[in-house]
C-alpha cells in the first residue's frame, strides 16, 4: 500500500478568535502562539493518550464571515471529528453567532493561554493586549451560552495533565460519534421473537446517531459461508492453534475437529460479508439461523475483539454502542465486550453479578490466553457451537446499556470494578465477567431497574464515565450515570426531573 493509499488520519481543527483593531504586529504573536498551543496539544495527545489524530491549526479568525466559513468548512470536511476553539484576545462574541448557530460538529471551548507563568516584573499593557483569554473567553462563553451551544469546556494551561486528560476524553467521544454517523449495521434476521428491549426505532437513530441498520437473510450469510475454500479454513485453523489452548477434541484427527473447521469457515465467510458489505457492527438471533449449522461463536468473539460492534438476538442498539465505545477505546489498556447481567451473588458484603452470554464475550476484557471448546448449546436447535473460554480481568469498568423510550434513546451507565470470581468456575462453558457494581449491587440493581435500562450491555475496562458523559452530549442523548454517589431516592428524582426536560424540549 502506498502513502497516498494509507486511510486520512482524522482531524480535530484548532480555531483561535481575536480581531483586525490590535494590528498585524500583536496577530502575528497570536498566530504564533495559537499554533505553538495547537502543536503542543497534539503531541501530548499523541505521546500521552495514544490518540490517533491529527491537531490541524487553522489561520486566526478575526470578524464574523471568516468565522462562519470555517465553520462551514469544518461540517463539510470528511476528515474532520470536531473543532477546539480558543478566545486568545478579546474576539467580540457577535461575531461567532452565524458560525457557531451553523457548526455540526463537536466544539472543545478550551479556556487556557500561551504562558503558564505571568512574568510578573515586565508586564506592561502590550502584554495584557495580547493575552487576554481570561476575558475573550467569558465574551465567547456567553454567545455560546445564549445560543444553546453543546460543547465541553475545559480551563487550564495545555502542558497541564488534567487539561490534556479532559481534552483527550473529548477527542475520544468525538471520534465515535464521528464513527456512527457512517456506520453501516447488518441484522442477520429479526429480533428475538416476543422480546420488547432489543426492538426500536431504526429511524430515529439514524436521525440521532446516524447509523444505518439494515437487516439481510440469515442464508444471504449461509451463501457466502458455503463459498468459504478449504485452503482459507486450513489457515485459520493454524492461527488458532498459534493464539489458543485448543481443546484435544478439537485438534486435527480428534472427533470434533470438523466443527472447529466449521467454526472458521463461518467466521471466514462472516468476515468477509461484512468487509464487501462496508459493514462495522452486526447482530445474529439464535431463532432464525437459516442453514448454519453453528450459532456463531467463536467468529463474533474474534470479530469484537478487531473492533465491530455486535449484539446477540438482533440487539441493534447494543451493537451500535459496542462499535462506538470500541472506537472511543482504541489504543487504551483493557477491553470492551457485549455482555450482559446474567446471576447474582447475594452473600451479604459479597455482593457480586456474574455476565456472561450464550457464547459472545470480547477475549479483549481479559489478559489470559482464552482456551478454545467445544460445548452443547440448550437453544437454537443446531450443533455444538466452538467458543473462546475465559474469565475477564480484574479492572475499574463500566456498563452501559441503550435504550429506546418511544420519545428518546436513553444511556444508562453504571461504574463497577471487575474482580475474581470468588472460585473457579470449571463447568462454565462460556466466558464471563465478574463485577461489582457501585455503589451496591441493590442500589445499581434498583437504579437499572428504574430506568428502565436494557439486559444486554456494553462493558469496558478501557474508557470511563466522562467519555460517554462526552458523548450523551455531542449527540443529544439522555444519559443516566450510576455511581458511589448514587441513591434510589436521588436516581428516581433524576428520572423525573429528566423526563419533565424532555417533555418540554418537544414543545419548544
Amino acid at each position: 500500500m502506498t502513502t497516498s493509499d494509507q486511510p486520512a488520519l482524522p482531524e480535530i481543527w484548532f480555531l483561535t478568535g481575536s480581531q483586525a483593531l490590535y494590528g498585524p504586529e500583536t496577530l502575528d504573536q497570536v498566530a504564533a502562539q495559537s499554533r505553538a498551543i495547537a502543536d503542543r496539544l497534539a503531541a501530548r495527545l499523541a505521546e500521552e493518550h495514544h490518540l490517533a489524530v491529527r491537531v490541524v491549526w487553522q489561520p486566526v479568525l478575526l470578524d464574523a464571515v471568516a468565522i462562519q466559513r470555517r465553520m462551514l468548512e469544518a461540517n463539510s470536511a470528511p476528515e474532520c471529528v470536531g473543532v477546539v476553539t480558543w478566545m486568545h484576545t478579546f474576539s467580540p462574541a457577535k461575531m461567532w453567532i452565524a458560525g457557531l448557530d451553523a457548526l455540526d460538529k463537536p466544539l472543545l471551548h478550551l479556556h487556557t493561554q500561551a504562558g503558564m507563568e505571568l512574568p510578573w516584573s515586565t508586564i506592561d499593557m502590550d502584554f495584557m493586549n495580547l493575552n487576554q483569554a481570561a476575558h475573550g473567553d467569558r465574551e465567547y462563553g456567553y454567545i455560546q451560552s445564549r445560543l444553546g451551544v453543546a460543547r465541553k469546556t475545559v480551563a487550564g494551561h495545555v502542558d497541564s495533565p488534567e487539561v490534556t486528560r479532559r481534552a483527550a476524553t473529548w477527542v475520544r467521544a468525538a471520534l465515535g460519534r464521528h464513527e456512527l454517523r457512517r456506520l453501516r449495521l447488518v441484522r442477520f434476521g429479526d429480533n428475538m421473537r416476543d422480546v420488547a428491549v432489543t426492538d426500536g426505532d431504526k429511524v430515529e437513530a439514524q436521525l440521532r446517531f446516524g447509523v444505518s441498520v439494515n437487516t439481510f437473510g440469515v442464508n444471504d450469510l449461509v451463501h457466502v459461508v458455503d463459498e468459504v475454500a478449504p485452503d482459507e479454513i486450513d489457515k485459520l485453523v493454524v492461527e488458532y492453534t498459534d493464539l489458543y489452548r485448543v481443546a484435544p477434541a478439537l485438534l486435527p484427527g480428534a472427533d470434533r475437529h470438523d466443527s472447529l473447521r466449521y467454526g472458521a469457515r463461518v467466521e471466514l465467510g462472516l468476515r468477509r460479508f461484512l468487509t464487501e458489505g462496508g459493514f462495522g457492527a452486526f447482530t445474529t438471533n439464535f431463532e432464525d439461523l437459516g442453514g448454519l449449522r453453528q450459532l456463531p461463536g467463536l467468529a463474533v468473539q474474534r470479530l469484537m475483539a478487531e473492533g465491530y460492534g455486535f449484539g446477540g438476538e438482533g440487539d441493534w442498539k447494543t451493537s451500535v454502542l459496542l462499535r462506538g465505545m470500541k472506537t472511543m477505546a482504541a489504543g487504551m489498556p483493557g477491553g470492551t465486550s457485549f455482555m450482559e447481567d446474567y446471576t447474582y451473588h447475594l452473600v451479604p458484603g459479597e455482593e457480586k453479578i456474574l455476565g456472561a452470554h450464550m457464547l459472545e464475550v470480547c477475549p479483549s476484557i481479559t489478559d489470559q490466553q482464552p482456551s478454545l471448546e467445544v460445548h452443547p448449546l440448550s437453544i437454537g436447535g443446531r450443533e455444538d457451537p466452538v467458543r473462546l473460554r475465559f474469565t475477564a480481568s480484574p479492572a475499574a469498568g463500566v456498563v452501559a446499556g441503550l435504550s429506546d423510550l418511544g420519545d428518546r434513546f436513553r444511556l444508562t451507565l453504571n461504574e463497577i470494578d471487575v474482580v475474581e470470581p470468588d472460585e473457579a468456575l470449571p463447568r462454565l462453558p462460556v466466558a464471563c465477567a465478574v463485577w461489582e457494581p457501585r455503589p451496591s449491587l441493590a442500589t445499581s440493581a434498583e437504579s437499572w431497574l428504574m430506568a428502565g435500562a436494557p439486559h444486554h450491555t456494553v462493558l469496558s475496562t478501557a474508557i470511563g464515565t466522562e467519555v460517554v458523559e462526552d458523548f450523551a452530549e455531542m449527540t443529544g442523548t439522555e444519559l443516566l450515570v450510576i455511581d458511589d454517589a448514587t441513591t434510589p431516592r436521588s436516581f428516581q428524582r433524576e428520572l423525573r426531573w429528566n423526563a419533565a426536560y424532555h417533555r418540554l424540549a418537544r414543545g419548544l
